[in-house]
C-alpha cells in the first residue's frame, strides 16, 4: 500500500504542475495585489480580480431595521446606477439534515480540486467519492447531530446576503444579492440559474473565503468558469471577481475588535496579557502548496500579520501562534497542527488560550463541534485552564460594510470573459492500450477495497 501510494502520490505532483503551468494565462491579475508575489504558480480562472484596501466608514444592523448612513462614502455614476448588478456570495455550503450528510460528503470527494487523482485514474474519481461519503458519513452525522442536526451556514450566509443588500442600498447601490453554495443547496448553479432569470447587467463574484485557496474560493470559480464559457448570456455578461479579500482594513479591523472584546472575558483582568492567541486554519494538503503554487498558506500568515499589527495599535501585545485543523486521509496537510500543537502548550505551560477561527466568517461543523467541543476539551485535558473562542464575523455590520465597500470598487472592473483565451486546456490524447491497463488496474483495486474488510478498515481509519 505504501509503494501504491507512493506512486500515485509522485504521479499527481506531475499532474498538479502540469495543471498549474497551463492555467497560468487564465486571468487578468492586478499588480497592486499585496500577494502578487505568490501569483505565479497556482491556478488561475479566466476573471477579472479585484482586491483593494478601504477604510472603513459607517456600519449597518444585520437586520431589516434602520441602519447608519455612510455620509463619507462617494456616489456612484449614473451609469452605475441604471445597471441591473448582481452580487453572487460564494461558500462550501452545509448538510441542513442528518439525510443530506453522506450526499453532501459525496459530492464534496467528488470534486476533483479536493481531491485530485492522476490524469488516468480520474475515473476513479465518483467511485472513491462514493466510497469515502459512505465510510465517513456515520462519524459526521454524529458531529452534526452534536449542533443541532444540519449545519447553520445556510442560514448565516442567506442572512449575511440580505444585510449586504442594505448596506450597498445604503451606498447607493440597488443589487440583487444571490448565494451559490459548491457541494449543497442551493448550488452555484441554481444562482447562476436565478441570475441569468434576472437579466443581471453587470456580476460581482464574492467568495465567503478570506484567502484564496484553489480548494475552496479557486473550486467555486472553476463550476463558475465552466458555466461562463458554454452559456451565451454568461460569455456576454460583465463579470469581476474579488478573489480574496483577508487584507481589507475592514476585515482586518472588525476581526481584531471581536479579538479584543473576548480578552476583556478572561476572568482576571491582570491576566488578560498572559492569554495566548490561537489562530486556528482550516488546513490544505502540503502538496497544494508547494505544488500547485495555492498561495493560501502565505495569505494566511499575512492576514495574521495584519491583524496582530492593528492589535498592537490597540495595546495588545500577547503571544500568538497558528495551526491548521481539518486534516483528512493519509497524507500530509499545512503544520503544525491545531490538535498536536494545543497538546504542546498545555505542556508548556499555558494556562490560557484563545481560539480564533480565521479561515471562516460564519458558523458551521468545524467551529461549532470541531474547535468548541473537540478542541476545548483538548485543551482542558491538556493543562489549559482558560479556554476562549472568538465568534465568527457573521453579520457584524463593520464587515459587511467593508464588503459592501468591496463590492461598489469592484464594479468598474467587470469585464467580459474572453472565451478563446479562457477555455480549458484539452487533455492531451491517451495511449488505448495504456488507458485500458489502468482501467482494469483501477477496477481491480476498487473491488479489493470494497471487498477487504482488513483493508477497508485501514482505510476507514485514515479518514478519521
Amino acid at each position: 500500500m505504501e509503494a501504491l501510494n507512493s506512486a500515485v502520490a509522485q504521479t499527481n505532483i506531475l499532474e498538479l504542475r502540469n495543471r498549474s503551468s497551463v492555467s497560468k494565462h487564465l486571468l487578468r491579475r492586478s499588480t497592486s495585489l499585496s500577494c502578487a508575489k505568490f501569483t505565479s504558480n497556482f491556478p488561475n480562472y479566466g476573471l477579472q480580480k479585484i482586491v483593494k484596501k478601504h477604510n472603513h466608514a459607517g456600519s449597518i444592523k444585520c437586520s431589516t431595521e434602520a441602519y447608519l448612513h455612510d455620509l463619507n462614502f462617494p456616489k456612484l455614476a449614473s451609469s452605475t446606477a441604471e445597471e441591473k448588478v448582481g452580487v453572487l456570495l460564494l461558500n462550501l455550503g452545509g448538510p441542513e439534515t442528518l439525510n443530506d450528510v453522506q450526499p453532501f460528503l459525496y459530492n464534496l470527494f467528488a470534486d476533483p480540486d479536493i481531491i485530485r487523482l492522476p490524469r488516468l485514474f480520474r475515473f476513479l474519481q465518483r467511485p472513491l467519492a462514493k466510497l469515502i461519503s459512505v465510510v465517513r458519513a456515520p462519524k459526521s452525522k454524529e458531529g452534526y447531530a452534536a449542533i443541532g442536526g444540519g449545519s447553520p451556514l445556510r442560514r448565516i450566509t442567506d442572512e449575511q446576503a440580505e444585510a449586504l443588500k442594505l448596506a450597498l442600498k445604503d451606498k447607493n447601490l440597488n443589487a440583487n444579492v444571490y448565494v451559490g453554495m459548491r457541494y449543497w443547496k442551493p448550488f452555484t448553479e441554481e444562482a447562476l440559474h436565478q441570475i441569468k432569470k434576472d437579466r443581471i447587467t453587470k456580476l460581482v463574484v464574492l467568495p465567503l473565503y478570506p484567502q484564496f485557496s484553489i480548494s475552496t474560493s479557486g473550486s467555486s470559480i472553476r463550476v463558475l468558469q465552466s458555466i461562463i464559457r458554454e452559456d451565451d448570456y454568461f460569455s456576454r455578461l460583465p463579470i469581476s471577481i474579488i478573489e480574496s479579500w483577508y487584507q481589507r482594513e475592514g476585515y482586518i479591523k472588525s476581526m481584531s475588535e471581536l479579538i479584543e472584546i473576548e480578552l476583556q472575558k478572561f476572568t482576571k483582568p491582570e491576566e488578560i496579557s498572559e492569554v495566548m492567541i490561537f489562530f486556528s486554519a482550516h488546513g490544505v494538503p502540503l502538496s497544494y502548496v508547494k505544488d500547485a503554487g495555492d498561495p493560501y498558506r502565505d495569505q494566511m500568515e499575512d492576514c495574521i500579520t495584519l491583524i496582530m499589527a492593528e492589535l498592537k495599535s490597540r495595546g495588545i501585545n500577547n503571544t500568538h501562534t497558528l495551526a491548521y485543523q481539518s486534516r483528512v486521509g493519509p497524507v500530509q496537510w499545512l503544520k503544525p497542527y491545531t490538535d498536536e500543537v494545543i497538546v504542546e502548550l498545555g505542556q508548556k505551560g499555558v494556562k490560557s488560550l484563545l481560539a480564533i477561527p480565521i479561515s471562516f466568517v460564519s458558523e458551521h461543523i468545524e467551529t461549532l463541534e470541531e474547535i468548541d467541543m473537540e478542541y476545548k476539551h483538548l485543551a482542558l485535558e491538556s493543562g489549559i485552564e482558560n479556554w476562549g473562542r472568538v465568534p465568527a464575523l457573521g453579520c457584524t455590520s463593520s464587515f459587511i460594510s467593508d464588503l459592501a465597500d468591496a463590492v461598489v470598487e469592484a464594479l468598474p472592473s467587470a469585464s467580459i470573459l474572453d472565451a478563446k483565451n479562457s477555455s480549458a486546456p484539452t487533455e492531451t490524447e491517451i495511449d488505448p492500450l495504456q488507458y485500458a491497463i489502468s482501467f482494469l488496474f483501477g477496477s481491480f483495486f476498487a473491488l479489493f477495497l470494497l471487498l477487504s474488510p482488513r483493508v477497508l478498515s485501514a482505510f476507514r481509519n485514515s479518514l478519521f
